[in-house]
């Protein structure tokens, strides 16, 4: 650190006169305001250093949850004073009925096998009458789950033909296929698409796993059909990047993502833009502020995302208004608590009480409603005036690149974009709903770890797409994919929105 004041020479003090010491004591007084700055510059870098490397021992030894015990008391203590014993019980029965149901609506699915256990004796132990001549009882019956292996099945298509006496000849109704000369089915391209992006089992692993049920496929044919996928339902694709851009309000995130090249890997980007019920995916070489506006244009509403600047051309007075992550705010000050635990437990407290709010929200069922706008508007935007009046007050109390003094900047700097929802019941307080659709593909990268090339980055956007909606809308990707990669061949360009998952329903 360079020191612009020296310290000055103490020795013959008594011998100055008054203009001499008037002189040594603006010189110590300097050299004092110099060393205070350097102090808490010192103890600003220290803060910093010492929360990165405790964010980093988190990160590699420590639970990756924020939860709170206090804060999930206060949650169970809110619940009881909302309701009282008899709401209480019918809630549980309730939710006891719906797991009954739901258990029930599985089996019922399920594929059934009868096994019958017949009586092994000939004749009664008792009175050696034959078996025959016993009454006959209703059957004792008991349930297993048992799991059958996958498999391939050889399927050997006979087309019959005939020929007339008049010499012509006819045939019966030709082989659907994937695409020409392709021998393998719609079910089995679907599988290879729904392991890797709903399962993230890369190609190599589930082409070791075709091997051990005895029907090896190579990893190369099976890169082949995830392929062939994508570029049969790019159309959809298409259509739901149309759907999405002209929805009312869309949620966006981004993650990074490998691609192989020579030598080393690089660093390509994944987005993902939700609306309308459609979780859309888009790969990109880079991070810039084209993907949002490639995908987006000049359309408005609103857009909920994190700070980051790369969606600022969407988000202007032209276009969409921003709506920020509470969420964000939240994972900041968690951050703080271990150097400020009391000023950092009250705001993780107040932001507590926000979804207190929406949790009453969905208690009264009235979420996305004026209702639900009128009780934010009523019982949420108190908490945020007095939060942020409480965040001014401290924002000089603290260092500003220590844990504390960062969170209660960003807060600050979010404030208009935090606020949003307070007019718009449809939007959330977070950006959860992104953040959780990315996870799929910080999964993939952590099992496949890198794409092969951007047209293969382009296809897992595609393929990640079409599967995230059918999980989205509760739909088997298994049982859509195999449906519509036989149905698009033929299916008229202009009703191709009866294809897309939210609206998709089985052909027959």
């Amino acid at each position: 650190m360079k020191q612009e004041h020296d310290i000055p020479n103490l020795e013959g003090l008594e011998k100055l006169d008054d203009k001499s010491a008037r002189a040594l004591l603006m010189q110590l007084v300097m050299v004092v305001s110099m060393l205070r700055g350097l102090i808490e510059e010192l103890r600003e870098s220290l803060a910093a250093e010492r929360h990165q490397r405790e964010q980093l021992q988190r990160a590699l030894f420590g639970p990756s949850s924020e939860r709170l015990p206090p804060m999930q008391r206060l949650v169970t203590k809110h619940q009881k004073e909302q309701e009282g014993a008899e709401e209480r019980a019918q809630r549980k029965a309730a939710a006891q009925k719906k797991r009954e149901d739901n258990a029930q609506r599985r089996r019922d699915t399920l594929p059934s096998e009868i096994i019958d256990h017949p009586i092994a004796a000939t004749c009664c132990p008792s009175c050696q009458a034959p078996v025959t001549d016993a009454a006959q009882l209703a059957d004792e019956v008991s349930e297993e789950f048992e799991f059958v292996p996958a498999s391939l099945v050889r399927r050997e298509h006979h087309r019959k033909r005939r020929v007339c006496a008049c010499n012509t000849f006819l045939y019966g109704e030709p082989v659907a296929r994937v695409a020409d000369a392709v021998i393998y089915g719609p079910g089995l391209h679907a599988h290879v698409v729904v392991a890797k992006c709903a399962d993230s089992i890369p190609i190599e692993r589930l082409s070791k796993s075709f091997g051990r049920a005895n029907s090896a496929i190579s990893r190369s044919t099976l890169n082949e059909l995830f392929h062939r996928v994508a570029d049969l339902t790019s159309p959809l694709y298409e259509r739901m990047l149309v759907r999405v851009a002209q929805s009312e309000h869309v949620s966006a995130d981004e993650t990074t993502l490998s691609v192989q090249q020579k030598g080393k890997c690089r660093t390509a980007w994944m987005w993902t833009f939700i609306g309308s019920n459609l979780v859309t995916y888009v790969f990109s070489a880079s991070r810039s502020g084209q993907t949002p506006l490639d995908v987006l244009g000049q359309s408005t509403g609103t857009l909920q995302v994190d700070a980051y600047t790369g969606y600022n051309a969407v988000t202007c007075p032209e276009g969409r208004t921003r709506s920020g992550c509470w969420s964000h705010v939240r994972r900041k000050f968690f951050e703080a608590l271990k150097t400020s635990p009391d000023e950092a437990t009250y705001v993780l407290d107040q932001i507590l009480a926000m979804y207190l709010v929406e949790y009453e929200a969905v208690d009264k069922n009235i979420l996305g409603t004026e209702a639900h706008r009128i009780l934010r508007r009523s019982k949420t935007g108190p908490l945020v005036e007095a939060l942020f009046r409480w965040l001014e007050a401290q924002k000089g109390a603290h260092l500003p690149k220590g844990p504390l003094g960062r969170a209660i900047g960003y807060a600050l700097n979010q404030r208009l974009t935090l606020s949003v929802f307070l007019d718009e019941a449809k939007v959330s307080l977070d950006n959860n709903l992104s953040e959780r659709n990315l996870r799929l593909i910080a999964l993939g990268r952590k099992n496949f770890l890198f794409v092969g090339h951007d047209e293969g980055g382009r296809n897992l956007a595609i393929l990640q797409s079409l599967v995230s909606s059918c999980i989205a809308n509760e739909i088997n990707p298994q049982e859509y994919l195999a449906d519509v990669i036989m149905r698009i061949q033929d299916h008229p360009r202009s009703a191709i929105d009866e294809l897309l998952p939210d609206v998709w329903r089985p052909s027959g």
